[in-house]
């Protein structure tokens, strides 16, 4: 629920209506045999309320200090709606910084289903009392994306103020299309304006809803958006997509009008998807081609003879970047077969991109020692830092591979990049029996 789905824009004053109906349908769901979690921005807007404040002020300091005051008289009125109907709820707050370290995120995983087996509703909202830039996970769109991945969720809910995805603004133009179902969401992105941003109150819009479908589908979680204000409408929508007998690609009914985004059928595991999405990234690894090659084409680790260069002061087992840096040459229109190769190139970056991330991973070195062993042997490692923790700088179990297959293929795949590849890049180093 974004704030515009809890407080009016304008008058901050709370949309009990609005509120009630959302309760009632967790309920009904409860009551289904349905397992709830409610991901609730509003502490920001409640609080200007309750303060007398007109608009919400730009400096981070007092923006916390809102959201101090408003998260408790947010909290008390939701307790207050499901106290009618008897439902327990519980109130979790959290920040990425939360979820770095592996433990903390198993037992926020754990927490949560503690919960959720004692029938407790648990209501989630960002920490924005002591968040920061770095360690925000920016608004609650990603917040429940990713809660939805740390509890294997069948659903996540964006409710917005449309029914559902439009090629254009519908309240602009009348022949905008309304799309029901989405696979491929890069596709997507070529046809669909979401510039828009959330409400004066909010910090969303749909540009961060999509980015939240792109998580939670990630993590083989069906991701739907559809309008706040008939929130009952989602009982009708889980059974509808529920039922087997129903054809994926048949249209929906317009008691269920929305925007699916299907899950993907191979998900991330949930190592990885903590590695991606639940760590703070500390710093970035730069690579050479061949590097890049044999890590995404090949899965293999990432050996030190493949780095180039590193960026940010970052320790062992903390999550880092891993990128290609683009060299911008301007293609010549006589050097035909050096110019096929330099034009796929250039047309498969994206555009005023200065790098191409390759994925994420933890490291076995500290940045400092990864900048004394880049472009050399493992077998030297001894001679540089006087011991060898590990053969390579990223093990594959640890490595994260997120740029498209094709991207690879039209980029790195070529002549010149395979002859870079190096042997120990190809095959792991030989082990001598002592």
């Amino acid at each position: 629920l974004g704030t515009s789905s809890i407080c009016d824009a304008d008058t901050h004053l709370p949309l009990l209506a609005n509120l009630s109906m959302i309760v009632e349908t967790v309920i009904r769901l409860r009551h289904l045999g349905h397992r709830v979690i409610l991901v609730s921005s509003g502490a920001v807007g409640i609080g200007l309320r309750r303060l007398g404040i007109p608009a919400r002020p730009s400096e981070l300091a007092l923006v916390q200090a809102i959201a101090a005051v408003g998260q408790g008289r947010l909290m008390a009125l939701w307790d207050d709606l499901f106290g009618q109907l008897g439902q327990p709820i519980a109130q979790i707050l959290l920040t990425r910084s939360d979820l770095s370290q592996r433990t903390q995120y198993l037992n926020a995983c754990n927490t949560f289903e503690a919960l959720l087996e004692m029938g407790v509703v648990p209501i989630v909202n960002e920490n924005d009392t002591v968040s920061v830039g770095e360690i925000r996970f920016g608004d609650n769109d990603t917040l429940s994306a990713i809660t939805a991945g740390m509890v294997h969720a069948d659903f996540l809910f964006l409710l917005t103020d449309v029914d559902c995805l439009y090629t254009d603004n519908p309240r602009r133009n009348p022949n905008a299309k309304p799309i029901t179902t989405v696979t491929d969401i890069g596709a997507l992105r070529e046809i669909v304006d979401v510039s828009s941003s959330g409400s004066s109150v909010g910090t969303g819009g749909m540009a961060t809803k999509l980015i939240a479908a792109e998580l939670a589908t990630a993590a083989g979680v069906t991701t739907i958006v559809t309008h706040s204000a008939n929130p009952g409408k989602i009982v009708d929508i889980v059974e509808y997509f529920s039922n087997p007998d129903v054809s994926p690609e048949a249209p929906a009914p317009n008691n269920v009008l929305c925007t699916r985004f299907v899950a993907m059928s191979r998900p991330m595991i949930d190592r990885k998807w903590w590695i991606l999405h639940g760590m703070r990234c500390a710093g970035t690894i730069y690579l050479d081609a061949g590097a890049v090659v044999a890590v995404a084409k090949y899965k293999k680790s990432l050996f030190a003879a493949g780095v180039i260069g590193v960026s940010g002061n970052f320790s062992a087992n903390q999550s880092v970047r891993i990128v290609y840096e683009v060299e911008k040459e301007e293609v010549s229109a006589n050097d035909l077969e050096l110019d096929n190769a330099k034009k796929r190139i250039m047309s498969a970056i994206p555009e005023n991109k200065e790098v191409i991330e390759i994925g994420h991973g933890l490291v076995n070195y500290t940045s400092s020692e990864i900048n004394r062993i880049k472009g050399h042997h493992s077998s030297e490692f001894h001679n540089i830092l006087g011991y060898c923790d590990s053969d390579n700088v990223v093990n594959r179990g640890n490595l994260v591979i997120t740029v498209p297959e094709h991207i690879i293929d039209d980029i790195f795949v070529t002549r010149v990049s395979k002859n870079k590849i190096r042997a120990e890049q190809r095959a792991p180093v030989p082990v001598t029996p002592a």
